[in-house]
C-alpha cells in the first residue's frame, strides 16, 4: 500500500499550484509577444521559437529583457478597454448631458443673442421637465 502523508500533499499542491502559475505566465508571455507593435515578424518568430524550445529559459529572458514593455502594454490594453467602455456606455445611456448642462447651454445662447428670453424660457421649461 502506497502511504501518501500530508507533507506529501503539501508537495503535489505545490508543484500543481506552480505548474498553473507557469502555464499563465507563458500565456502571459506569447499574448504580448504577439500584441507588441513595436517589434517586427521576424523578431516575434525568434521570440515565439525561443519561448517554445527553451520554455524556462525563453520566458525568463523575455520578462528580464522585456518586462517594461509587457507592463506598458498591460496598461495601454486596460487604458484602451476603459475607454471603450465609457464610450459604449455614453452612447447607451444617450449623450445628451444633464438638465443642468442643458440649462448652462441654453444661458449661453441667451448671453449671445440667439435666443429671446421667451424661447430662452420655454426651451428651459423643456429640459427641466
Amino acid at each position: 500500500m502506497l502511504a501518501f502523508g500530508l507533507l506529501d500533499l503539501f508537495w503535489s499542491m505545490l508543484w500543481f499550484f506552480l505548474f498553473i502559475t507557469w502555464i499563465m505566465l507563458v500565456i502571459r508571455v506569447f499574448a504580448d509577444i504577439f500584441r507588441s507593435q513595436d517589434m517586427g515578424g521576424a523578431a516575434k518568430v525568434i521570440w515565439v521559437l525561443f519561448v517554445i524550445f527553451t520554455p524556462l529559459v525563453g520566458v525568463l529572458v523575455y520578462i528580464i529583457a522585456r518586462g517594461g514593455k509587457m507592463t506598458e502594454h498591460e496598461i495601454a490594453a486596460a487604458h484602451a478597454r476603459d475607454d471603450a467602455m465609457r464610450s459604449y456606455v455614453q452612447q447607451a445611456a444617450g449623450s445628451s448631458g444633464s438638465a443642468a448642462d442643458e440649462v448652462v447651454k441654453l444661458v449661453q445662447l441667451r448671453d449671445s443673442g440667439v435666443l429671446s428670453p421667451e424661447e430662452f424660457a420655454a426651451a428651459k421649461a423643456k429640459a427641466l421637465g
